[in-house]
């Protein structure tokens, strides 16, 4: 099954995408290419066979909600086969809803809370949310220069000044995090309302045009007025009424909605996880994302932004709050501040001729290896999320869904080396979904983090 955010209208257009730039283009490999309709469902067909004709197998993928995809392997045929088939027809579809996000109309709101415009991706705001949340690493990389040059004009002194402030940032990362004006969940207001109206390329260039972004508050803000405020749920009927003063036609095919209750998905892993219920913030970007923070269980911080919500099913979202429930049950943001603040005593006393010699490559070196280290912590993030909820394959979904691009990338062979070495807290994203679905006992696993550093070391040492 592979689940999409699309509505009706375009299950056809799905189809017509995968053969148009996924089975066309490869005639070696795909061959029989047709489609029928069953049940009034549009059905694609096809046959996928390797070069040397030494095997293949049938292939059915039927339009729907979800996208019901029927594999018949003939005798013979690797299990690495079936998957890249599989993963093939997921990318597909996602990068078929990566084209209709750019002409798709989004409508979030929270009960109570202030109509807040969706935030673009930048790298600012990319930057702002890894500073303070998770493993807090980018902020003790970015602290680690400032160590170099304190150290440098005021000694010892100002060694220890640096790293006092660097606590107090780990101690008040929950602060922080709540004062970066964002919604917040609770249990008054639990659910996240969202809307899409899918709009042809053409028009959404026009409406911009006209209006400008300054607008589309405004009309949420209208819809908002006429629905839930007066404790309705959005509708085509009642959007219609507002959005045609704009020039939006509003049709039932090209509109979806949900209602995610946040509230009660992140209770639930709490539960599970047996902590004090962390405090909620929901950042209203089309960027999926997801992160945590905070000194202690007991003063987490989730953050989820409504991109992550309209992407992925209610369980993949629980799965992923399960693995930022883990950094924060695992201390991991102390704990990395204790392991990058020991590297640091130890690079100005024992390996201060080595820092003096070569100083770039000690930098690099050093940093590569903090970076590797912290992978042992987001494997163990992701191990404690399955343990705890018994759903790693539905983590591994939802990784795959907003992961899809490096799963992409990770597959030329010389890119999945470089994805283990680059200066990334996160194991690749393919060895991340291969673990997770290969999990059929976590709950039996005793020690998680020696457990996930052995499996970071295998699956690097698998890499060449």
């Amino acid at each position: 099954m592979i689940d999409t955010e699309l509505s009706p209208i375009y299950y056809n257009d799905v189809l017509k995408f995968v053969q148009q730039h996924y089975l066309l283009p490869h005639p070696d490999v795909f061959t029989n290419i047709r489609t029928t309709k069953a049940d009034g469902a549009h059905v694609l067909s096809f046959v996928a066979s390797d070069p040397k004709r030494l095997w293949h197998l049938d292939v059915e993928m039927t339009a729907g909600k979800p996208f019901q995809v029927k594999i018949i392997p003939k005798e013979g045929i690797p299990e690495a086969a079936l998957e890249e088939v599989r993963e093939d027809l997921i990318i597909t579809v996602q990068l078929f809803e990566e084209n209709i996000r750019k002409s798709t109309l989004y409508f979030a709101w929270i009960k109570g809370e202030k109509i807040i415009p969706e935030e673009p991706p930048s790298a600012k705001k990319k930057t702002s949310n890894k500073l303070f949340t998770s493993s807090m690493l980018l902020l003790y990389m970015i602290l680690f220069a400032a160590n170099i040059v304190l150290f440098i004009f005021l000694g010892i002194y100002g060694v220890l000044a640096m790293l006092g402030i660097q606590l107090g940032f780990v101690l008040l990362a929950d602060k922080i995090y709540l004062r970066m004006g964002r919604w917040r969940i609770s249990k008054e207001s639990p659910a996240v309302h969202i809307l899409q109206y899918h709009l042809p390329t053409e028009e959404l260039r026009e409406f911009q045009t006209r209006y400008g972004k300054d607008i589309i508050v405004q009309m949420k803000s209208e819809v908002y007025e006429k629905t839930l405020a007066l404790g309705m749920e959005p509708t085509c009927e009642l959007g219609e009424e507002i959005l045609s003063k704009y020039g939006v036609k509003c049709t039932p095919e090209r509109r979806s909605a949900k209602v995610i209750n946040v509230y009660e998905i992140v209770k639930t892993a709490a539960e599970k996880f047996r902590m004090p219920m962390p405090k909620i913030v929901i950042s209203n970007s089309t960027m999926p994302n997801a992160a945590a923070t905070g000194p202690s269980p007991s003063r987490g911080v989730v953050l989820l932004t409504t991109g992550l919500l309209t992407q992925l099913e209610e369980d993949e979202i629980l799965s992923v709050v399960g693995h930022e429930l883990g950094h924060l049950q695992g201390r991991d943001p102390l704990i990395l501040f204790g392991l990058s603040s020991a590297e640091f005593l130890l690079r100005i006393s024992v390996f201060l001729p080595i820092l003096s010699l070569s100083p770039y490559l000690y930098l690099f070196i050093s940093m590569s290896i903090v970076y590797f280290v912290s992978k042992f912590f987001e494997a163990r993030a992701d191990l404690l999320s399955a343990m705890k909820l018994g759903q790693p394959k539905a983590l591994a979904e939802g990784l795959r869904k907003i992961g899809f691009r490096m799963l992409q990338h990770e597959r030329i062979p010389s890119y999945k080396i470089q994805s283990w070495l680059r200066w990334d807290p996160h194991p690749p994203t393919y060895f991340r979904i291969d673990r997770l679905e290969r999990m059929t006992s976590p709950t039996e696993v005793k020690h998680p983090l020696i457990q996930s550093a052995k499996d970071v070391f295998n699956g690097f040492r698998s890499a060449f």
